[in-house]
């Protein structure tokens, strides 16, 4: 049975409409005498990235402990934390390519939503970027207190879309997050880059 035409898009933000530029990273780590990746490797640690993702801990407090588990390496508390401070004031940049498509979508009179797991800087960094004013709906996973790939997840991305699962396209740039999207009842789309936006205006215009 053919699905129903998608009436509404929601889009991942890291890895899709926003993109990091890991030299950022790198260079801070560099500066520091600090291991390759290791600021990346620290921040996204489950047990540490979890609790910032359902809105348990604030994004400074979520930080304050990379910088306290950095601090052996660096030798010292101070450092550390300017190291951290250093490589977060990088927020990112957003892909100019999928902020046109998204525009597009729009025009043609379809909703659409950013589906994050995101922190508490979410809204600043949206601001930031100048993206405050190109979405229809925000649907941060710490503001909702549960995270992609949680079918609980998707139920409230569709209730703040107004629309029925079965018309939502979904696209995100992580197995996990799609898989549980179509789970929830979503048609969804693994993104691999720009060269993908041909495929989904396609899929949006039936």
């Amino acid at each position: 049975m053919a699905r129903e035409r998608a009436t509404a898009l929601l889009v991942d933000f890291d890895g899709v409409l926003r993109r990091w530029d890991p030299a950022v990273a790198a260079g801070v780590e560099r500066e520091y005498g600090l291991s390759a990746g290791v600021l990346g490797e620290i921040a996204m640690q489950w047990g540490r990235l979890q609790p910032v993702l359902t809105g348990q801990i604030s994004h400074a407090d979520w930080m304050t402990s990379v910088a306290d588990a950095l601090t052996p390496s660096v030798g010292d508390a101070e450092r550390a934390r300017a190291a951290v401070a250093q490589w977060q004031r990088y927020r990112g940049e957003v892909d100019a390519e999928v902020l046109a498509f998204v525009r597009e979508v729009r025009a043609a009179g379809i909703r659409v939503g950013l589906g994050t797991n995101a922190t508490d800087l979410l809204d600043a960094d949206l601001t930031a970027l100048g993206l405050t004013d190109e979405l229809d709906v925000v649907v941060n996973s710490s503001v909702i207190g549960v995270h992609k790939p949680a079918p609980e997840y998707f139920q409230a991305a569709c209730a703040a879309l107004e629309t029925p699962p079965s018309r939502v396209l979904f696209v995100d740039d992580e197995d996990r997050a799609i898989s549980g999207a179509r789970a929830a009842g979503l048609s969804a789309y693994r993104w691999n880059g720009p060269a993908d936006l041909r495929y989904l205006r396609a899929a949006l215009a039936g």
